[in-house]
């Protein structure tokens, strides 16, 4: 039985999703530094480059080695330029079930790529690689990753309480540490069924292929 996630390439009408590069560590420095993503994330604060290097070069092709997960860059077709992260973690083989987690870079907000990303993973990952389950955590006051969810087609089956540690800025400008509820969404095969033609209706991307 196969236990790794293989080298991918996904790609969308707008998008492609595509191993981390070295060339993306600026890029990948400068999207953890922004303040949704130091609030709702756990990645040191400041991110630097060497840090970014480290996750590409090191840490990411050891979770895909391992078969804990796997790390994907989300760039623009067009353009090439990184518009975030797909991370895939807690990988159970036999279960055939992952944790998804999407970073979007501040600039690239608001055009839909989040779901397009998530849902063309989601594709990918029930129709190629016969997963059965795909669960995602959102913070409770996490509400745009919560519309993600929503909008491809998971499920929201519970709270873990007091799970989540989150983080606020306090009045001289320093981070501090506060501890807040997990939503857990499920999606499942079925789910899909209709969420990509919703999406096409709401004029995002429906396209999907993987190579």
């Amino acid at each position: 039985m196969t236990t790794t996630f293989p080298d991918i390439s996904i790609n969308t009408d707008r998008l492609v999703l595509r191993a981390l590069e070295e060339a993306d560590a600026p890029a990948l420095a400068e999207m953890m530094n922004d303040e949704m993503v130091a609030a709702w994330t756990a990645v040191p604060q400041p991110y630097t480059e060497p840090a970014a290097h480290r996750w590409i070069t090191e840490y990411a092709p050891t979770e895909r080695a391992a078969g804990r997960g796997l790390d994907l860059a989300v760039t623009e077709f067009l353009t090439q330029r990184l518009v975030g992260i797909v991370q895939l973690s807690n990988t159970n083989w036999r279960v055939r079930s992952t944790e998804m987690s999407y970073i979007i870079a501040p600039w690239a907000r608001g055009e839909g790529y989040a779901s397009e990303a998530a849902l063309a993973t989601a594709q990918w990952l029930f129709g190629d690689q016969k997963f059965e389950r795909l669960e995602l955590r959102t913070a409770a006051d996490n509400t745009a990753s919560q519309q993600v969810a929503q909008k491809i087609g998971c499920i929201s089956e519970g709270v873990l309480r007091n799970a989540c540690i989150a983080r606020t800025r306090t009045e001289d400008g320093s981070w501090t540490e506060l501890r807040t509820d997990f939503i857990v969404w499920g999606l499942l095969p079925e789910d899909l069924d209709g969420v990509a033609d919703q999406m096409a209706e709401a004029g995002y991307s429906s396209y999907t292929d993987w190579s």
